[in-house]
């Protein structure tokens, strides 16, 4: 097998084998790379393989991931986690199965078709990986939760989906524009912490004194009920799209017209390919399908754009994505998600109104992150949940706490945190604390932290180091 190798230098992380050069591939060897990890890639397409090794420190094997010598000339034997991320569902588990057999590694496959969704913990556990990740259902579960709080930029989930993590603009001359946050309590008695904010381009991990401006992009943590009466306090309306016309019937499409029917949100979806509408029609009876072609403006008019609640278009093509949510930006009031797959023109789709915007490859290589960030550190906790926050300036991540430590048993205000950190919230035994500086971390707690630091593995990395 041809090997390609550029100027390898020791690493103090994992020795990780990823399987796949596409979309998801790349982002993931970027992000491994950047935290460290010694990054073997493994693709059929040699000039996939090329541009990789070219792009970063790594090494670099053409062939079958599923082939045993292809996964020896990778380093299987040594290797601490490998990840299968090709476009095939089976290939991916087949190298899993493969690398289980071998080494003992831990496995990640994606697994993206529809027909194994209710087979996933199964085919976790008989095939002994730890995990299994499907990104157009992650970015479904994103996109509903959003539309279930449309006022919501991004909603992420935590503590089990007990605990969410909200980012909103704050409108000029709402009741918050020019309060500081040691009187928050004025405006507002909802138990929320806000986090951080965005201002001006700078990401701002707030003290009690900061002051919030109109036109801020706020995040703050809170559990549902308390961010519907946040709201509800401040002014601002939020209610559950009762209506939502998505663009495109692939995977993605269908997972969130699943999750929105048993909200109870009506869904209209328009494809083009016939023999997929009737799929769908078979698939989700209570929606309507409609075959034509979703980019036709006197279509997307006949069938009530203007007056949908929410519009998603899902189409497998970014510009199409862009300027289907512009022309329902142009025409209609409706809550607008649009998805996209490609990154290079982040900063240009940053400065475009596009609503909430939903990167399936980012929420994948985070959810695998937050795995080998918690394999990296045998310590006395574990990463449950890591989230990206403002293209990736700040983070959000849960721990679960399981033993005794510097951070148990003192008040928050007592421990020496680092600057450019909040804990967010406690979750002990299932209720949601946002804590106060009398508050303490306790064994068994999960807690959260949003911080502007990168690279956090433990619990204790909240602490200054002396």
């Amino acid at each position: 097998m041809p090997v390609l190798k550029r100027n390898p230098k020791p690493k103090a992380g994992l020795r990780i084998i990823v399987v796949g050069c596409g979309k998801v591939g790349k982002t993931l060897v970027e992000q491994l790379y950047s935290e460290g990890h010694d990054v073997t890639v493994i693709d059929q397409n040699a000039q996939r393989v090329s541009d990789v090794a070219a792009a970063y420190d790594v090494m670099g094997v053409t062939g079958n991931g599923a082939s045993f010598s292809t996964l020896m000339d990778a380093g299987i034997e040594k290797a601490d986690v490998i990840i299968a991320v090709t476009q095939s569902d089976e290939l991916n588990l087949l190298c899993c199965t493969v690398a289980k057999r071998v080494a003992k590694c831990s496995a990640i496959a994606r697994v993206r078709n529809p027909d194994y969704g209710n087979e996933i913990s199964y085919l976790r556990e008989k095939l002994e990986l730890a995990m299994i990740m499907n990104p157009e259902l992650e970015a479904a579960r994103e996109a509903a939760r959003i539309l279930f709080l449309p006022t919501a930029l991004e909603v992420n989930a935590f503590a089990n989906g007990q605990a969410e993590l909200i980012t909103f603009k704050l409108p000029t001359d709402n009741k918050l524009d020019n309060k500081d946050l040691m009187s928050l309590s004025t405006v507002t008695q909802a138990s929320v912490l806000i986090c951080a904010i965005e201002r001006g381009g700078e990401v701002i991990i707030p003290s009690g004194s900061f002051t919030i401006r109109g036109g801020d992009t706020i995040t703050f943590a809170a559990s549902r009920r308390a961010a519907v009466k946040f709201f509800s306090d401040i002014g601002i309306k939020t209610h559950s799209a009762k209506s939502t016309m998505i663009i495109g019937g692939g995977k993605a499409a269908y997972y969130l017209a699943q999750k929105l029917i048993e909200g109870g949100t009506s869904v209209k979806i328009i494809e083009l390919d016939r023999q997929r509408c009737e799929e769908l029609s078979v698939l989700l009876p209570k929606a309507v399908i409609i075959n034509g072609d979703g980019t036709d403006v006197d279509l997307l008019k006949e069938e009530g754009i203007e007056y949908v609640e929410s519009f998603v278009p899902l189409t497998g093509i970014d510009e199409e994505n862009v300027l289907l949510t512009l022309h329902a930006r142009q025409i209609s009031d409706a809550k607008v998600i649009t998805k996209i797959n490609r990154i290079n023109f982040k900063d240009v789709i940053s400065g475009l109104d596009l609503g909430s915007v939903i990167y399936p490859r980012y929420i994948t290589s985070e959810a695998i992150i937050g795995y080998v960030r918690a394999k990296t550190e045998s310590g006395d906790s574990n990463i449950e949940t890591l989230y990206h926050l403002f293209d990736h300036r700040a983070e959000a991540i849960e721990f679960k706490v399981y033993e005794d430590s510097k951070v148990t048993d003192t008040p928050l205000m007592e421990l020496d945190l680092k600057p450019h950190l909040l804990v967010a919230f406690i979750n002990r035994q299932g209720k949601i604390i946002i804590p106060s500086g009398q508050d303490c971390i306790k064994r068994g707690d999960t807690v959260m932290i949003v911080t502007t630091h990168t690279g956090f593995n433990d619990i204790s990395d909240i602490l200054n180091e002396h």
